[in-house]
């Protein structure tokens, strides 16, 4: 029995993500792997815009907090 680890983006939408990008099929195994590294990247962004938001005196994460933790 496989047991599969719960994620917290939705595996549909993954999926969609890699055929939209020119995949014909795309195997369960394949969408869990990428939903994990889309996640990974994803909390680095927002521990990034986190402490920029604290380093400008807010508590409130803004779009540019965003689009510089990108850059970073």
């Amino acid at each position: 029995m496989v047991t599969r680890k719960i994620s917290i983006i939705p595996r549909a939408p993954v999926a969609r993500i890699l055929m939209r990008a020119g995949a014909k099929r795309v195997s369960a195994d394949a969408t869990d792997a990428f939903a994990d590294v889309i996640q990974e990247i994803t909390e680095n962004i927002a521990v990034q815009a986190a402490k920029v938001s604290r380093h400008a005196g807010r508590k409130t994460v803004n779009e540019e907090d965003i689009k510089i933790a990108v850059k970073q």
